[in-house]
């Protein structure tokens, strides 16, 4: 069997700092590039039933479009993502605001998030992975944000084509800290997911208000069009009349995932299947919750590598996290960091149809 490998090329420069690719080979026809401007998932080739490689995550062509405006594709999301309302909380007392940049709300930890960041990183190759560390400091007071974090993210290709993301972060002050990753997921890479099925192992979500805030505690999905503990075509649920989705013109909601007030342990949250059932991902997580966006706002402005054009629904996030404006929520799984701690997070994307192919 050939042994997972790893291989950096430049991409280009983000002013007077180099931006790198890492190309992480499973060995097994599994391959993630990862930028390390923004930590981004630039690809992700898996094959399908039949062996036929394709990238399963939107990509943009250039350096220059990643570093221009576009909503965080296949970005690291720090400090904390998601939105925290009006951009201000409370810690110990003490009020913080963070810049808002959505409809006057904190979103992705405000405009000069981790997003736009240049990693540092590290690559290594085993016997059963491919192996990319990055780490970056975000000084005392970055965006608004209490004390000094040290956040490090490790990408783990394995022999099975398994990818998972490992999370940590330290601080010198307590603060508030969630962490995700916000690739576009398009199994069939077809430019529309409307015809995927997708399953999300939760019981209840959170409603929003017009500015995609939580409106109040989770409610249970069932009789909703949210109810997907059953596998449903996100197609047919997004087109339901129902007013939760025509104020986010789709799914744009947190899912509170089945077994979120227990311990963490890495649990099912989301299958994802292409229309034939030729590519099926599911994520799985440490997190209390998966944001779920059917890329509403996209309108072909962006470019794809493939010539094509990023369109309304054309891609579905699965973005595992803490949930949405925690800092103001006391019922929420806290998100705040204190110095003795240490924030920890891990969410694999599996393919069991590789396995199912091999057995």
């Amino acid at each position: 069997m050939p042994r997972p490998t790893v291989n950096r090329t430049p991409f280009g420069a983000h002013g007077p700092t180099d931006v790198d690719v890492w190309t992480l080979d499973s060995g097994t026809g599994v391959r993630a590039e990862i930028l390390t401007y923004g930590g981004i998932l630039h690809r992700l080739t898996v094959p399908d039933t039949g062996g036929a490689p394709a990238s399963v995550v939107r990509s943009l062509v250039s350096l220059d479009d990643y570093t221009g405006k576009n909503p965080f594709f296949g970005a690291l999301i720090g400090r904390f993502a998601n939105r925290i309302a009006r951009g201000r909380f409370v810690l110990d007392g003490v009020a913080y605001r963070i810049p808002a940049t959505d409809r006057g709300h904190a979103l992705h930890g405000g405009p000069d998030g981790f997003h736009t960041r240049v990693w540092q990183a590290a690559g290594e190759a085993t016997d059963t992975a491919a192996v990319l560390r990055l780490t970056l400091h975000s000084p005392d007071g970055d965006m608004g944000f209490p004390g000094a974090l040290d956040v490090a993210v490790t990408y783990t290709l394995d022999t099975a084509g398994t990818l998972a993301l490992d999370y940590t972060a330290t601080t010198d002050r307590p603060t508030v800290v969630n962490l995700t990753n916000h690739a576009y997921f398009d199994l069939a890479a077809q430019g529309d997911i409307r015809g995927h099925m997708l399953q999300v192992d939760a019981g209840s979500y959170l409603p929003v208000d017009d500015e995609g805030i939580p409106e109040g505690p989770a409610e249970a999905v069932y009789d909703t069009p949210f109810d997907l503990t059953a596998p449903h075509g996100i197609g047919e649920r997004i087109a339901l009349p129902d007013e939760q989705l025509r104020r986010a013109g789709g799914f744009d909601h947190c899912w509170v995932l089945d077994g979120s007030g227990t311990p963490a342990g890495l649990r099912r949250a989301a299958r994802l299947t292409a229309p034939g059932a030729e590519r099926i991902m599911e994520v799985w997580t440490t997190e209390p919750g998966i944001q779920v966006y059917t890329a509403n706002q996209l309108d072909g402005t962006l470019a794809a590598p493939d010539g094509g054009r990023h369109e309304r629904h054309s891609a579905v996030c699965l973005e595992t996290q803490h949930l949405p404006d925690s800092p103001n929520r006391p019922g929420h799984p806290g998100t705040v960091l204190r110095p003795d701690e240490v924030f920890s997070s891990r969410t694999e994307l599996r393919f069991p149809h590789l396995t199912a192919a091999t057995d």
